[in-house]
């Protein structure tokens, strides 16, 4: 994976900080957010019940980054039309990603959800709690993937590496000291592997061990 410009990453960490809520509040019925899978040209937002972890268990829909105007595509829109997409029928895949069942949603077709009462209220809270800055923080936090019942693979763009990097983390482990030390433990080249199962990362860094 080439790294990716300022813009896509920017945009990659703007659809993320948006739809972080939605693993705790479903998407629909049963149904929530276990991942965010960035890639340079679209968002793969990977989806399953409660918990769900095995790659059999979720489902990833691929929406690009841009509308057919070539603007950027909003979160909002993203989201209803991912709301859309799981509360149909589920399509055959058309392939898989790190064996996650992988459908590219039509967005041209496709007509986004309206908002929930649960967006609106989100909305105001996330407004006043995490307002907008233009400084993007570094590292920036572009996708997630719930990967156990208590680990947690983040990707991460920073200035110190040509490409995201993907960072596992244990989340019961000593994760405020992790979270703390993140930027450097990243930052370092020699924890820096490559994963050839995974597509969305230029590196890997195990710190679940941490």
């Amino acid at each position: 994976m080439s790294g990716p410009c300022e813009e896509t990453v920017e945009q990659q960490a703007y659809l993320t900080r948006f739809l972080l809520d939605y693993t705790a509040v479903p998407l629909t019925g049963t149904v929530f957010l276990r991942g965010v899978l960035p890639t340079p040209e679209a968002v793969r937002i990977v989806t399953g019940t409660v918990g769900a972890v095995a790659p059999r268990e979720l489902t990833a829909y691929e929406i690009p980054l841009l509308d057919e105007d070539d603007e950027p595509v909003t979160a909002p829109l993203v989201l209803g039309w991912t709301r859309t997409l799981v509360s149909g029928t589920r399509p055959h895949a058309d392939a898989f990603v790190m064996d996650i069942p992988l459908i590219t949603g039509d967005t041209s077709a496709l007509v986004p959800a309206a908002p929930t009462d649960a967006d609106r209220a989100l909305r105001v809270l996330r407004t006043l709690a995490r307002p907008f800055v233009e400084t993007t923080p570094d590292p920036s936090l572009c996708g997630f993937l719930f990967t156990g019942q208590d680990r947690m693979r983040l990707y991460l763009a920073t200035e110190q590496a040509n490409g995201l990097i993907a960072a596992d983390v244990q989340l019961t482990g000593a994760l405020t000291a992790v979270l703390a030390a993140l930027p450097s433990l990243i930052g370092t080249e020699e924890r820096w592997v490559t994963d050839p199962l995974d597509p969305h990362c230029a590196h890997a860094v195990d710190l679940t061990a941490w």
